[in-house]
């Protein structure tokens, strides 16, 4: 049983490697474009892996000798940073799937998992869950909802011209877990934000909106949705989240702070100006993306999968802000607490990042 992973060194790709090795006889391979060190541990050892960067030229070819074999790929690279470059994060993001889907029908494996989102939805409610029949359009000013919304466009016509291939699109909310700790500081809050204050527990403020509602997984219950669509004949779509709701006031009740109402043009606007100085690597589409996503049902994936998560939206968020407090990681690039790789204040301060004066 030969299962490939793509974007396997990640939040996302860590946590399903820890899964999958659970099952007797699977042979892991990994893909990523920065390969853990030799010594890097569980749960990189005992992977086959092989260093491809998916955007390029001729990545099809590559994969297609990598797939070769496979039982299933489970596609989960995907690139958030820099979010000021928007040709690279397209080059990858949108053209590196397709390399990635004409690679799997080339190779001829019978199926295919994608790491999809919340945010291929199109804006939705807040007051009532929707099914995985709610447009997968994307939020226009996100774009990474559009990106995500044309994967699933591409998708919807691999499985029209190619119905033997199994696909299966995964659909979670925000995935925590403690590893991921400084990758998502990095990402989402930039790497000068005061995070070691949150060793204390605290969040003092907590901005308010009514449509800062948002859905939540911890990354091994999410992992576990990857492995039974691998492991079984599924297809199609299916939500993945816990409750309970993420809000703001949520938030503040468990981290002993206070609620601060917010307007939309003071969220968008703060986010705009501070990104465009590079103080934090958070555009105005991710504050639109926030408000717009709707709640999901996750019936059809406990249905159908017979997923059901282990860890509610509380515990997996304090397992979140502990590892971002104490910079968790892992050894694999993406997870590194290491201060001196691209992105991190040392580099910053060493201009480590070639082409680009900040990670962002």
């Amino acid at each position: 049983m030969r299962i490939v992973i793509v974007g396997a060194t990640g939040n996302v790709g860590t946590a399903v490697l820890r899964r999958l090795r659970q099952e007797s006889g699977a042979e892991l391979v990994g893909v990523a474009r920065r390969l853990p060190g030799p010594d890097a541990g569980e749960p990189y050892d005992d992977v086959r892996w092989h260093s491809c960067d998916i955007g390029a030229p001729g990545a099809a070819d590559e994969l297609v000798r990598i797939f070769a074999g496979a039982r299933a790929v489970v596609h989960l690279a995907w690139q958030i940073q820099p979010s000021h470059d928007r040709r690279t994060l397209h080059r990858t993001n949108v053209g590196g799937s397709r390399a990635v889907v004409e690679a799997t029908v080339r190779a001829g494996v019978p199926a295919l998992v994608y790491a999809s989102s919340v945010g291929t939805y199109a804006p939705g409610p807040k007051d009532r869950p929707v099914s995985e029949n709610w447009p997968a359009t994307g939020v226009e000013t996100s774009s990474y909802s559009r990106d995500k919304a044309e994967v699933e466009a591409l998708l919807d016509g691999v499985q029209r011209e190619h119905p033997e291939l199994r696909i299966v699109r995964l659909r979670p909310g925000l995935i925590f877990q403690r590893d991921a700790g400084t990758e998502i500081s990095r990402y989402f809050l930039g790497p000068l934000a005061p995070v070691r204050l949150l060793r204390y527990g605290r969040i003092p403020l907590v901005p308010s909106h009514r449509r800062l509602r948002m859905q939540a997984v911890h990354a091994d219950d999410v992992a576990d949705a990857y492995a039974r669509a691998v492991l079984g004949d599924a297809r199609g779509a299916f939500n993945v989240a816990t409750d309970p709701v993420l809000t703001p006031e949520l938030v503040a009740r468990h981290f002993h702070g206070w609620t601060v109402p917010v307007a939309v043009p003071v969220l968008r606007g703060a986010a705009a100006v501070t990104w465009r100085a590079r103080l934090q690597p958070v555009d105005t589409g991710w504050v639109d993306l926030a408000l717009n996503v709707p709640l999901m049902s996750t019936s059809r994936a406990e249905t159908e999968l017979g997923w059901a998560p282990r860890v509610d939206t509380v515990a997996a968020l304090k397992d979140l802000i502990a590892g971002m407090s104490t910079r968790a990681g892992t050894n694999s690039p993406p997870l590194s607490a290491d201060p001196t790789l691209p992105g991190r204040p040392a580099a910053l301060t060493r201009g480590r990042l070639p082409g680009h004066p900040n990670p962002y």
